[in-house]
């Protein structure tokens, strides 16, 4: 039996603490959060003790932790679970910085714990049905995402593109299965201290491209993705869980099982750790997403394309150079 806690029980922690507490092989264990009334809530529903520290928490005899804190957080408490011996699935972005990236990454090695980043996104039923359809668009050329909705006031610590774009970056990357080598950006701020609207335009290392449209102020969420390749095009909307793929042989609905993918996610997150298996979301990919995702507001902010170079440490920017966007462009 797997022993877990969750350290965070907000608006996504609460949902690990659900999950958890149905999955077979796992053992809930406890639960921490700054919020006393939500922990005790959340305690008597679901049998966990409770800890307004978490530093309580983590002296119980774990095996894994879910952290689901605001992003600023993510380094310290990661790195005080992992000295610990305890695996752990951090949400994503994997954390604020690359510096303090890095450190989580490097603190997993050290104690030998397993690291996964919470990249849902690869989890929902819709992508892992594309993934496995994707030889039928030939070659892709082309992928765009739309990522759309109203305000979430609890995410203060960071801006949309971090909070969310970060998410299309990373499905972007595996589709591909190829590194980003460019990233140009336009975003600002209406409502919101960081920026609540972005358009991205990604440039990958086979010369193809994406882009994602994404903000906090459309009154409905959307949550689409278009995949365009050489043989045919597939749609995937991810709320609805739904592929649909038009190719030469005509309109393609995929039979697909509808499946909340925070439970795919936290299933394969207690596998990889019962059956020592890597995770498939790795802490080196959680990174090169944060790592494009901040060179997207470094892009706007700057007004310039930012080009990347791999023979560097993912540490650094590696920027082969900064291209200026002329004033009257």
């Amino acid at each position: 039996m797997l022993k877990v806690g969750v350290i965070g029980a907000g608006a996504m922690g609460q949902h690990h603490v659900r999950v958890y507490s149905e999955l077979g092989d796992v053992e809930l264990v406890a639960i921490s959060d700054l919020d006393e009334q939500r922990l005790k809530t959340l305690a008597e529903n679901y049998g966990a003790e409770f800890f307004t520290d978490y530093g309580e928490l983590l002296k119980k005899d774990l095996d894994a932790v879910s952290i689901a804190v605001p992003t600023t957080l993510h380094r310290v408490v990661s790195l005080d679970a992992m000295t610990r011996g305890i695996n752990v699935l951090v949400e994503k972005p994997i954390a604020d910085t690359i510096e303090n990236a890095n450190l989580i990454i490097k603190a997993s090695r050290t104690n030998s714990v397993k690291l996964m980043v919470g990249h849902v996104e690869r989890f929902n039923p819709a992508i892992i049905a594309l993934k496995d359809h994707q030889d039928e668009l030939g070659k892709i050329v082309t992928i765009s995402a739309r990522r759309v909705g109203p305000y979430n006031p609890r995410i203060r610590d960071v801006g949309i593109i971090t909070d969310l774009a970060v998410h299309d970056v990373d499905v972007m990357s595996y589709l591909y299965s190829k590194k980003i080598r460019s990233v140009h950006a336009y975003a600002g701020s209406v409502n919101h201290r960081f920026e609540d609207y972005a358009h991205i335009l990604l440039g990958f290392e086979n010369g193809n491209s994406g882009s994602i449209e994404t903000n906090w102020l459309t009154p409905h969420k959307v949550r689409q993705l278009t995949v365009t390749g050489t043989d045919g095009i597939a749609y995937v909307d991810y709320i609805g869980q739904t592929l649909r793929i038009c190719n030469e042989k005509g309109v393609n609905d995929i039979d697909i099982e509808k499946k909340e993918p925070l439970r795919n996610e936290l299933e394969h997150f207690v596998k990889c750790i019962l059956e020592d298996r890597d995770p498939v979301v790795s802490g080196e990919e959680g990174i090169q997403a944060l790592k494009v995702a901040l060179a997207a507001v470094k892009s706007y902010k700057m007004r310039e394309v930012i080009e990347f170079s791999y023979r560097k440490p993912l540490s650094h920017y590696a920027k082969t150079r900064y291209v200026p966007i002329p004033a009257n462009f």
